[in-house]
């Protein structure tokens, strides 16, 4: 007996539910578009963004160019958004901007179509298309709104996307390190030092290439060793005149000193 209160309770809310699902189904193969319009927006406004976007999906081709479409596809651009559907909404929201450029809602949409591109961006180890795409297009968004109440947010933004990509970089570099291609780490930890000039390891990019140049000098040619011994020592100076408090001067030091004392030893020979 104490069951049957909860099992009332139960049911009742069972045909809550299907009563409504038999009322949008209703809704949604009906021809009238003001009766689906205004179901679409009280679905909307309950944050039922499942049914008001099907609802709306249904009503835009009928509903193009009339007077009510403007304010239904940028809600439906939301409700993209509000379930995740970001591949989705990017598109809606950067087509909602070009097709209405002076709506007072276009900072709104230009903020998130670069906000679902920056959700779109992916782990670390796989490529960055979206990320680099992400910079980009929030960059867009500072330079044309730079009054918008998003700007700070946009700002946060861009720089963990900045951050993001210089990891990858970084990572790719350290690999060429580890696989013995030194001439090719050099190269990578140059042009992350060129892409990201105020990231906070600038000094240990600088101490690697020193690292990389000694040992790309080692696994060389003897014809090749003294220039790119030299290289070394420029590495080096560059690394104590541009961070002479980085903790990493002291163990650059020894490829210093052991290029020093390989070219000493080559000029002698040569002699």
């Amino acid at each position: 007996m104490r069951f049957r209160p909860l099992l009332t309770f139960i049911f009742a809310i069972g045909l809550g539910l299907l009563a409504s699902c038999s009322g949008y189904e209703k809704v949604k193969r009906s021809s009238d578009v003001n009766q689906k319009l205004v179901m679409a927006n009280k679905y909307y406004d309950k944050k039922d963004y499942l049914h008001a976007r099907e609802l709306y999906e249904s009503l835009l081709p009928v509903m193009k160019g009339t007077k009510n479409f403007e304010m239904m596809y940028y809600k439906y651009a939301m409700a993209c958004f509000m379930m995740k559907d970001y591949n989705s909404s990017s598109y809606h929201f950067k087509s909602y901007s070009k097709s209405y450029p002076n709506s007072p809602n276009v900072d709104e949409a230009d903020f998130l179509f670069a906000y679902s591109i920056y959700r779109m961006s992916p782990k670390i180890t796989v490529m960055q298309t979206n990320t680099e795409k992400a910079l980009e297009v929030l960059q867009d968004f500072v330079n044309k709104h730079p009054d918008s109440k998003h700007v700070d947010e946009a700002n946060g933004y861009i720089a963990v996307v900045q951050s993001k990509l210089e990891e990858k970089a970084a990572l790719a570099a350290k690999l060429y390190y580890d696989i013995s291609q030194y001439r090719a780490a050099t190269v990578v930890y140059k042009n992350i030092q060129n892409d990201f000039p105020m990231s906070e390891r600038m000094d240990e990019y600088q101490y690697m290439i020193v690292k990389a140049y000694y040992k790309f000098a080692r696994s060389s040619v003897k014809d090749k060793q003294e220039e790119r011994y030299v290289s070394v020592l420029s590495a080096y100076q560059e690394l104590v005149d541009a961070y002479p408090k980085s903790k990493y001067i002291k163990d650059a030091e020894k490829y210093f000193s052991l290029a020093t004392t390989n070219i000493k030893k080559l000029k002698h020979e040569h002699q």
